[in-house]
Order: C-alpha cells, then sequence, then structure tokens
C-alpha cells in the first residue's frame, strides 16, 4: 500500500506533554516538515525557551539548546554570529517572547540577526497557571485579571508582529494561524518562508502563530477554536507583515 502520510523524520517519535487540543503539536510538526524539505536536519539548531515548549528540546531531531527565560533570541544570535552555516530557530510563547524576553526580541530583530523566530501567541500564560499575559486581550479573563483585562489599569496587548515591522531590521514577518486545514497549509508556506529567508541570508523572520489554550481558557478544544476565531483573530489580523524576501 502506498504511503501518503508520514511523521516527519525531524520530529522525534516520542508523546508530547501538551493539553489535549493545545496546538503546539500542530506547530511542532510544521517546523519538522519544513526542515524534512529543506533539507536541514544535520545543520539546524533549535532554541528552547521557558514555557510550554520548554521541553522542546525533546522533540526535534536536531541540536536543540536550552535558554534561559525569555532569552531565546540572545542565545540564537551567538549560536547563528559564531556558526554561521547553521540554521538558528527560536521556539517561544508569548509569555517567554512578550515580557520577559522583550528586550531581546525587539533588539535582535532591529540588529537585524540572521535567525528565525516560530511565535505561538494563545493570549496567556499557559505553564504557571494562565496568568494574563502581554498579549491577554481587553476583557479577557484570566487568573491574574479575574475580571477581565482593564485597559485603563493594565494596558493594551502588546500586538507584536505589528511592532516589530516598524523596525528596519526585520526581512521577513507573518502572523498565521492553524484552526482549519486552510490556515495549516498557510501557516506551513510562512514557516517555510522563514527558513528561507535565513537561508539566502536576508535577515531576521518571526512567524507568529495566533494558538488556543484549552486548559487555560477552560473551554474545550472545540470552543477554543472557535473562541480563537470569534475573540482574537479580530484583534490580531492574519497576513504578512513585512517581507523584503
Amino acid at each position: 500500500m502506498k504511503q501518503v502520510f508520514k511523521k516527519p523524520h525531524a520530529l522525534c517519535d516520542v508523546p508530547l506533554h501538551y493539553c489535549p487540543g493545545c496546538t503546539h503539536g500542530i506547530v511542532h510538526r510544521l517546523v519538522a516538515e519544513v526542515i524534512d524539505e529543506l533539507g536541514i536536519e544535520g545543520k539546524t539548531v533549535g532554541i528552547a525557551p521557558v514555557g510550554c515548549s520548554v521541553f522542546a528540546y525533546d522533540y526535534f531531531n536536531c541540536d536543540m539548546v536550552e535558554a534561559a527565560h525569555g532569552r531565546a533570541p540572545a542565545v540564537a544570535t551567538g549560536v547563528k554570529r559564531t556558526n554561521q552555516d547553521n540554521i538558528v530557530f527560536t521556539y517561544q510563547g508569548d509569555g517567554d517572547l512578550a515580557a520577559i524576553g522583550t528586550a531581546e526580541t525587539v533588539h535582535a530583530a532591529a540588529r537585524g540577526e540572521n535567525i528565525t523566530i516560530i511565535f505561538i501567541n494563545n493570549a496567556i500564560y499557559g505553564m504557571t497557571g494562565g496568568q494574563m499575559a502581554p498579549t491577554t486581550l481587553p476583557g479577557q479573563v484570566t487568573q491574574t485579571s479575574p475580571y477581565g483585562r482593564n485597559t485603563e489599569t493594565q494596558g493594551f496587548p502588546i500586538r507584536v508582529s505589528e511592532m516589530l515591522a516598524t523596525l528596519d531590521g526585520p526581512a521577513y514577518i507573518e502572523r498565521v494561524t492553524v484552526d482549519t486545514v486552510k490556515h495549516i497549509n498557510q501557516a506551513k508556506k510562512a514557516i517555510k518562508k522563514a527558513f528561507a529567508c535565513q537561508i539566502e541570508k536576508k535577515g531576521f523572520s518571526l512567524v507568529e502563530v495566533v494558538s488556543t489554550c484549552p486548559t487555560n481558557w477552560g473551554l474545550s478544544p472545540e470552543e477554543a477554536m472557535n473562541w480563537l476565531r470569534d475573540n482574537m483573530l479580530p484583534y490580531y489580523p492574519l497576513g504578512v507583515y513585512c517581507d523584503k524576501m
């Protein structure tokens, strides 16, 4: 029988620790498929963050480095500058990238570092219990905003892609999601383009993936997908925000 679907070689054959309905697994697979298709597994280095994807080093069949909380872009910069032929990517959540790691992210982008960032935006701190994150929506209920995020006292969410696109350093930035087959295919194209951007030495690339967190949102996986469509996508519009390819 002809095999039409299989596990990517760049994805380890181990169970994932993520909650049911979490979209990390989908994005992991897309990254691994892109690594396979580009034939770069042997020279790829991934940087794992602190957060829900802290164990990403167990899931990818390439060299991996664990970074301190928020410092993945800084670690990636060091790895890339000392090993310029390697393909270096970080895989980060919104708490890691847009809170404690804001400075590292902004300055890596401003410098135009030739690295690729995969940014998972689920509008909440997932690993530590569901606290309000920099990306939490106005009015969204979390463990630390039980009456909803109040923009008068807690400010507004950070739109990372739009913010970084104002800088001169980035070469490619796109926001995608993985709630449907169509969007999953678009997300894979964006991730592949981001890696190609690095291979062609164009500079800094980032793919933001609008994602779900059913556990901390207090929703079923199906309800979480609907909540994403109804609430997150209007606030975080999909699209290309920078393209110098």
